[in-house]
């Protein structure tokens, strides 16, 4: 197992092509002026221990060092031991809502966007509890199963959109239905399930019946309103720029609003608790509360443990590839030049 700690240092690998590019040109650029000053013969005779490979040998050797050195930054880890860690938590599923409503700007910067900063935050704050993410509009889809990968999770979280689904609506009680398969510890008190949307239902299932039969289950709904009562259009965009926004059959711009009467109602349903997801920070304080409130389980979980650092071996190999670039000279080696492997005239 390994781990890769500073990714983004890898952008400097575009140095690499740079060099090249600049190289060919220099390379051009010589040539053409030594064809104006002299033939090949004589440019040849001028300056006998020129060295045509060992110019390009010195780049190739550049280039390593540099990847080499940019690896290190990098920081490359490799997990030596796997060991089974106890943790005590609850099983939490997010079920974010991805339709085109949550496009609304009525809550900076759109909605969908300020539900991807909720649950990080969540995600922030948890200490040992399990996580899975459900994504949903018209029908529910399973992005992440359970489990305690937070990196995994806020990568999976950030790559959402409502354009992920091709079918638009709302149907939360495909997301609730999706989520009672999340669950699949019978032993566990604590099944948790947070609905993050702006509360709109075209699903046309009974949605209060599917929370119901969640509570049943165990799984306590808590519903997370992301919007508001003013609501606002939903915007068309090309490129990141308004094309237009959404209209109805005749011809009039539509109007999304926070339902939070449902989402209440959810809530209520499933022996949980409606949340208004406007203030981040209340949002996280409250839900910290939740979760600590509730009884822990204890499971376990596999995981790399011992993560050696390897950079220093790349920082040492480009190091020293550095330092023979620098002492190697663009000039022929006499012991190569006496062996006249390509059968050159040395005469004269």
């Amino acid at each position: 197992m390994y781990l890769l700690e500073e990714k983004i240092y890898f952008w400097f690998l575009l140095v690499i092509p740079v060099l090249i590019v600049l190289f060919l040109g220099v390379v051009l650029w010589k040539r053409s002026i030594q064809a104006k000053f002299a033939d090949k013969a004589l440019l040849k005779r001028l300056s006998p221990n020129k060295s045509v490979f060992k110019p390009v040998f010195k780049l190739v050797i550049l280039c390593l060092a540099l990847a080499c050195l940019v690896i290190g930054l990098v920081n490359p880890k490799i997990g030596t031991k796997l060991k089974t860690v106890k943790r005590e938590g609850v099983d939490v599923v997010f079920a974010i809502d991805v339709s085109k409503s949550m496009l609304a700007e009525d809550i900076a910067p759109n909605r969908i966007e300020k539900s991807k900063q909720l649950v990080t935050q969540i995600i922030n704050s948890l200490a040992s509890d399990r996580i899975g993410i459900i994504a949903y509009a018209a029908s529910a889809f399973p992005q992440l199963p359970i489990t305690t990968d937070y990196a995994s999770a806020k990568m999976f979280l950030q790559s959402m959109n409502t354009d992920m689904l091709s079918s638009q609506g709302t149907a939360i009680d495909e997301a609730i239905a999706l989520a009672k398969t999340y669950y699949n510890d019978e032993e566990q008190t604590n099944r948790v399930l947070f609905i993050v949307s702006d509360g709109e239902d075209h699903g046309g299932g009974d949605v209060g019946n599917a929370a119901e039969e969640a509570a049943k289950e165990g799984i306590k709904i808590f519903t997370i309103g992301v919007g508001s009562a003013k609501g606002g259009p939903i915007p068309l965009k090309r490129n990141g720029i308004v094309q237009g926004y959404k209209k109805d059959r005749k011809g009039e711009t539509v109007i999304t609003r926070l339902n939070s009467k449902t989402l209440q109602n959810i809530a209520d349903e499933a022996n949980g608790q409606y949340i208004d997801g406007a203030r981040t920070k209340e949002v996280i304080d409250e839900v910290t509360t939740i979760l600590q409130g509730m009884n822990k389980k204890e499971f376990e979980a596999k995981q790399f443990a011992d993560f050696e650092d390897q950079f220093q071996w790349f920082l040492g190999a480009g190091l020293l590839l550095l330092l023979l670039d620098v002492f190697l000279s663009e000039r022929k080696t006499a012991w190569v030049q006496k062996l006249n492997l390509f059968g050159e005239n040395t005469e004269n």
